[in-house]
């Protein structure tokens, strides 16, 4: 089957439930009814409905910005206290629940009898494995991993994973729904803590940390360093491909020659800070003085109102691209 068989087999199934109305679910679930998917929630806190659906409104002109709402409707959202009624006639699920093993695993066992046949289920899992969630299922076999990036309505990215217990075809499936509603995906290949985007998060974080620590800069002017350099670069490709350009016409090879002494020297002198009482109070009172006044919720409006600008102007260049080739 091809890809746009697959997408349109994906497609074709307009239901999809949402489990868990956290930050991470809420922000699916606007993205899944902008995409003109029918949306069911389940939660069971009965003030999640009020939260989700303040939520949808406020993404909803964001994404309309983005030119993602043409075929959805902010109104096509059903909750349901139980579970198994969410699931119902869906042809995905995307599992956002808290990151408590039992909890999760306690949602799989109610669902999985109610589950359509050809459903695929993902979970947003960032903190647990494929395999430690599979324990849940008496048939494993429809779940993957569909780690999105917060907030998942805006930044495009799902890490997606299957492994030797998942069905054939179910990450193809899982994908290609993704790409259905606007999403990007990579394949992760081998199960590892933190999957792939977060640890490489982790990796910057922790020469961040130990910057500070030595008192090489102040928590201000390492984030500085990111925005403000590489960040702007890393947002356009990734770092292999900036480096292959690094170098004029010798690509990446030529790069490595010429650079691998440094790199080198760089790499046996990166810290290996731990996140213990004492750091968590110097990153803290360091980036006081840049968030003390504002709150969380003005930071994050700011965070996602320069993130769609910035995903706005890369789809008007890849549209623009398309349209010169």
């Amino acid at each position: 089957m091809s890809h746009s068989d697959r997408t349109d087999s994906v497609r074709s199934g307009t239901r999809v439930a949402s489990l868990g109305g956290g930050v991470i679910g809420r922000s699916w679930t606007a993205l899944f009814l902008a995409a003109g998917r029918s949306v069911a929630v389940h939660d069971p806190d009965p003030s999640a409905e009020g939260r989700v659906r303040r939520a949808v409104e406020d993404a909803w002109p964001v994404l309309a910005e983005l030119g993602l709402t043409d075929h959805g409707d902010p109104d096509d959202l059903h909750f349901h206290a139980d579970p198994r009624a969410a699931v119902e006639g869906a042809a995905f699920v995307q599992e956002s629940v808290p990151e408590r093993l039992g909890l999760k695993h306690e949602l799989y066992a109610a669902v999985e009898p109610a589950l359509d046949a050809g459903a695929v289920v993902a979970s947003s899992a960032s903190g647990l494995t494929l395999t430690e969630l599979q324990r849940g299922w008496s048939d494993p076999g429809r779940l993957v991993l569909g780690h999105p990036f917060n907030p998942p309505h805006l930044v495009p990215l799902v890490e997606v994973m299957g492994n030797d217990r998942t069905a054939a075809g179910v990450v193809d499936r899982a994908r290609a729904f993704y790409a259905s509603v606007g999403k990007v995906t990579i394949e992760v290949r081998r199960e590892v803590p933190g999957h792939v985007a977060n640890r490489l998060q982790a990796a910057l974080w922790r020469e961040a940390i130990h910057l500070v620590n030595e008192g090489v800069a102040s928590v201000e002017d390492v984030d500085t360093a990111v925005s403000a350099g590489p960040g702007l670069r890393w947002a356009t490709m990734g770092p292999t491909l900036l480096f292959h350009l690094g170098a004029g016409e010798g690509g990446l090879e030529e790069f490595c020659e010429r650079y691998a002494d440094s790199f080198n020297r760089w790499f046996d002198d990166l810290g290996s800070p731990r996140l213990d009482e004492a750091t968590a109070r110097r990153l803290t009172d360091g980036l006081r003085p840049v968030a003390g006044a504002h709150s969380v919720d003005e930071l994050s409006r700011r965070r996602d109102a320069l993130l769609t600008e910035l995903i706005a102007l890369t789809h008007r260049a890849v549209r623009d691209g398309s349209e010169a080739g």
